[in-house]
């Protein structure tokens, strides 16, 4: 293709990675234009092409799960680490329940709280789960979002082909994203198993009455639904059935919520990506967050809690809200 070609695209230009796939547009755009696979396309020319430079922090985290398997670089043996004295199994035939907790969960210690609560109320409730820590890699959602296909079929070969090796059947994730690629992108290349998000689970576990909340959480809380969970899978009732079944909490709305919730600006690989203060989707966010009067912003997904705790260090906001994960708010009642 010739440089005269490429049309009006400036492949140059940092506008083709700030596109966060939220989704909003597609949802209200009237001829149905579905601009996130032309984002994606955008950028696997750079990627693949290689006629423009890849942002420097993106680069580090393709080299990390390429050699690794996941995005920040972290041993392949440690990923099952979170689970040490929880009393959680590895994986075998005939076990319920496959849960894969995303790798920021399993890797980075200020999220591993959330697979750990995740962990102990499965138990609780008397789930037979099981993990397969180290034979599990990245699920290539944001990857390929960023425009590595390659690697992303790669990732995706190795995920299908571990989980068919071990009899999975059903899986729970902790992520939207992961919810989103095992269910919606995978089967296209030979998946063959159940998928629910963890909050999916977590409403049923409560309605069958397996998991009963009786401990009160006097708190007023308010809960942001992750662009992967609402827009693009329609799940927005069960976080807020499962925060409706604590004790003492109140749940309050911000003004954009549900299908017209802001985005966190994690999405689309930005996650792995520098954003440039003042245009931090999850600042605007935790201010709204703030507004309700709430003394917690309740979230459903690692990158949202990722984005929303750096906010509320950047902001200085530590003493008006805290950031806590639906699992953790969960446990706190059980």
């Amino acid at each position: 293709m010739h440089q005269g070609q490429l049309g009006l695209t400036n492949f140059e230009d940092e506008e083709v990675w700030l596109c966060a796939t939220c989704g909003a547009c597609v949802q209200q755009c009237p001829r149905g234009v579905e601009i996130i696979d032309i984002m994606r396309a955008l950028r696997r020319v750079v990627v693949e092409v290689g006629i423009a430079k890849v942002p420097d922090s993106l680069r580090i985290t393709v080299k990390n799960i390429a050699g690794l398997g996941n995005p920040l670089g972290e041993p392949v043996e440690n990923r099952a680490n979170w689970a040490k004295g929880l009393g959680v199994k590895t994986y075998t035939q005939g076990t319920e329940l496959l849960y894969f907790p995303c790798c920021i969960p399993a890797y980075d210690p200020r999220i591993q709280r959330v697979a750990q609560a995740t962990a102990n109320i499965l138990n609780k409730a008397g789930v037979d789960f099981g993990i397969l820590g180290s034979k599990e890699s990245c699920c290539g959602e944001s990857i390929r979002k960023a425009g590595n296909e390659g690697l992303f079929q790669s990732l995706a070969q190795s995920n299908i082909s571990a989980f068919a090796e071990a009899g999975v059947n059903k899986v729970v994730t902790t992520s939207p994203h992961c919810y989103h690629t095992f269910k919606n992108e995978y089967p296209k290349f030979g998946a063959d198993f159940e998928v629910v998000h963890f909050c999916q689970y977590l409403a049923e576990l409560i309605r069958q009455g397996r998991l009963k909340l009786t401990k009160e959480v006097n708190k007023r809380v308010t809960y942001h639904d992750p662009c992967y969970l609402g827009r693009h899978n329609n799940i927005y009732d069960e976080p807020r059935e499962i925060l409706n079944s604590i004790p003492g909490l109140e749940l309050v709305e911000m003004p954009n919520y549900g299908e017209d919730s802001l985005c966190c600006g994690g999405g689309g690989g930005r996650i792995w990506m520098d954003t440039k203060k003042g245009e931090r989707f999850a600042d605007l966010r935790l201010e709204q967050a703030i507004d309700t009067g709430a003394s917690i912003l309740a979230v459903a997904c690692p990158y949202c809690l990722c984005n929303f705790e750096d906010s509320v260090l950047t902001l200085d906001k530590s003493e008006s809200i805290e950031i806590r994960d639906i699992a953790e708010l969960v446990q706190e009642a059980i």
